[in-house]
């Protein structure tokens, strides 16, 4: 992933800089000691993660991260207070950090953001494939329509959830939506997608996949009624 710091204490930049070095998948675009300057760097080049202080002079972290696209590139805040940790959140931060930084802690805010990173889009050549890929970082997965039990949005992510293992995509679920097969997949509730073929039972506002439990909202019921086969 290529990174970006962001904080107007070089020490501390200096700090995340060896955190870095701790891991090979991540490579260092740029130090910036400004929030404007950061803007601006992110125009101009890719970066995928921001290592982002919110207490700086001028445009402060939380500033450049509202006017950025939300959930790209993901956020890291970095600060020595607890109070805007909701606010930080709220912006879909992959996680937030008190000063002075662990090298524990670090590492685990890492593995959070490597787990969005590893699949960004779905990619559906045409409505009748058997099949979809996702992108696994710097890899092409293939993955059979028929393995994906359903997918369920999470903020500005989707997550596709197999039998054995889930994966998390940078879309919406209206963006998947329309490129899936409609006689296979089908909204059931604003937050879900699901597989017709892989579903076990409905109890009542609620479907069994697989064990998993997904409710069904009185919008989509209808629809769902006409699409399952009852004798």
């Amino acid at each position: 992933m290529k990174c970006l710091i962001v904080d107007d204490e070089k020490i501390f930049r200096m700090v995340i800089k060896r955190l870095l070095e701790l891991d090979s998948t991540l490579s260092l675009v740029a130090e910036c000691e400004s929030a404007i300057e950061a803007h601006q760097k992110i125009l101009d080049e890719k970066i995928d993660l921001i290592f982002l202080d919110i207490s700086m002079p001028g445009m402060d972290g939380l500033e450049l991260a509202k006017i950025l696209k939300k959930g790209y590139p993901m956020v890291v805040f970095m600060t020595s207070n607890k109070e805007h940790a909701v606010e930080a959140f709220d912006l879909n931060a992959v996680d937030y950090l008190l000063k002075p930084v662990s090298e524990a802690r670090f590492l685990n805010a890492i593995e959070k953001a490597k787990d969005i990173f590893k699949t960004k889009s779905l990619v559906l050549d045409n409505r009748t494939s058997e099949f979809v890929f996702i992108r696994d970082s710097n890899t092409v997965r293939k993955l059979s329509l028929q393995d994906i039990l359903y997918f369920e949005a999470t903020g500005d992510y989707v997550k596709v959830s197999l039998k054995d293992k889930h994966y998390i995509i940078h879309s919406s679920l209206k963006t998947i939506e329309q490129k899936l097969p409609s006689n296979v997949f089908l909204r059931v509730h604003r937050s879900f997608i699901i597989n017709l073929n892989n579903v076990d039972s409905s109890e009542g506002k609620t479907l069994i996949i697989k064990h998993h439990m997904i409710p069904v909202s009185s919008a989509y019921r209808s629809e769902l009624n006409k699409h399952m086969l009852f004798l």
